[in-house]
């Protein structure tokens, strides 16, 4: 492991300890058997098909990813996109045991699988990340803003509570941010899509010259990955490739909105009763921690997740820790078993996969800088 990884570690699981001490600072009467009773009760047949729908979702989920891939790839090769599960599971797999550092796993592994350049993969991976961004938000604007729920949450009981009227005027202001935050940062993703699209190599340039002398390669990295993203809207033929994109990326992350509510009914408590909506806020709160994750162990998204039910959601903390757990092993870590068998068939080592895909890069951009 190199220096910079080591720093990065370090760096991560010294944030990680800072939020776990806040977070259980004030759990000075945090009741550990209440906390084991509430994964106790996921013995219960119904609860236990909660939690095999939930990672039913998660797995259909990646064979979306595949089809979505298979999309990209129909411009330069025709593929089948059960040729693409393999690296897609293999990809997530080394994502949740290796942390970032396995994110280009799946690109690396596609390329070498179909025979094209790893730069050109990197590009389908960059504007991936543009749809996900976009899908999650049509169905988290679709969900604040079209449903008449929230509007009846105060008239679902004629004497309310103080309590339940703070509760609700915090909600609904809090709901709706959310929804035009993420319809700010959408349309500010396409406008530089756009930008990007047309004016790439102008704006690649201006920034290696601007960020060049911050730290070493820095500029170069920056504005290899516009070019990658540039060469990956290239990958976009035509209106039907565009609607086919959208359409499997919007189901997917349906599927991954189910395998969450699942999740939070499998216990059958009125105070994980949570409805769609507010589900989703749950899961761009995992995204925002899953920023800050340490490889194998996670962190980041479960702390947030935990924070969330129970400081929004009023939900006590021992459920709330009890969930967010259950929910980061169903939706990031099931994948996991069926990764490490296809590793074994294949006979490949995660790390070493890592390994040989940021040496790809890193030669992509010192081959770019000259």
């Amino acid at each position: 492991m190199d220096k910079r990884r080591v720093l990065i570690y370090a760096a991560v699981l010294a944030v990680l300890a800072i939020l776990i001490y806040f977070q259980f600072r004030t759990w000075k009467n945090f009741d550990w058997a209440t906390f084991w009773a509430s994964g106790k009760q996921l013995g219960h047949r119904p609860n236990i098909y909660h939690i095999l729908h939930a990672i039913a979702c998660i797995y259909l989920a990646y064979i979306m990813r595949a089809i979505r891939w298979k999309i990209f790839l129909r411009p330069v090769r025709k593929t089948s996109w059960t040729k693409l599960i393999v690296p897609t599971i293999l990809g997530f797999t080394g994502l949740a045991m290796l942390g970032r550092p396995g994110e280009l796993i799946r690109p690396y592994l596609i390329a070498r699988r179909e025979k094209l350049t790893f730069p050109s993969q990197l590009a389908v991976w960059v504007v991936e990340r543009i749809f996900d961004l976009a899908a999650f938000t049509l169905i988290m604007v679709s969900a604040i803003f079209l449903p008449t729920k929230l509007r009846a949450f105060a008239a679902a009981d004629p004497h309310p509570s103080d309590f339940h009227l703070w509760r609700f005027h915090f909600t609904v202001p809090l709901l709706a941010a959310v929804g035009y935050g993420l319809l700010v940062t959408l349309l500010g993703a396409l406008s530089a899509a756009v930008l990007v699209y047309y004016k790439s190599e102008a704006i690649a340039s201006w920034v290696e010259t601007r960020f060049s002398h911050l730290a070493k390669n820095l500029g170069h990295r920056i504005a290899q990955r516009i070019r990658e993203f540039a060469d990956g809207l290239n990958t976009i033929h035509g209106l039907s490739s565009f609607l086919q994109l959208s359409a499997v990326s919007v189901l997917m992350w349906w599927l991954i909105a189910v395998a969450y509510k699942e999740v939070t009914h499998s216990y059958g408590v009125k105070e994980l009763d949570i409805a769609q909506t507010k589900v989703l806020l749950l899961m761009g709160l995992s995204m925002v921690g899953s920023m800050i994750q340490l490889p194998g162990v996670g962190g980041g998204s479960q702390l947030a997740i935990i924070f969330g039910l129970e400081r929004i959601f009023e939900v006590p903390r021992e459920l709330a820790a009890s969930c967010g757990i259950l929910l980061w092993l169903v939706t990031f870590v099931a994948v996991v078993p069926l990764g490490l068998l296809l590793a074994h068939r294949e006979r490949i080592s995660f790390r070493q996969l890592s390994k040989e895909s940021q040496h790809e890069e890193e030669e992509e951009v010192a081959h770019t800088n000259h």
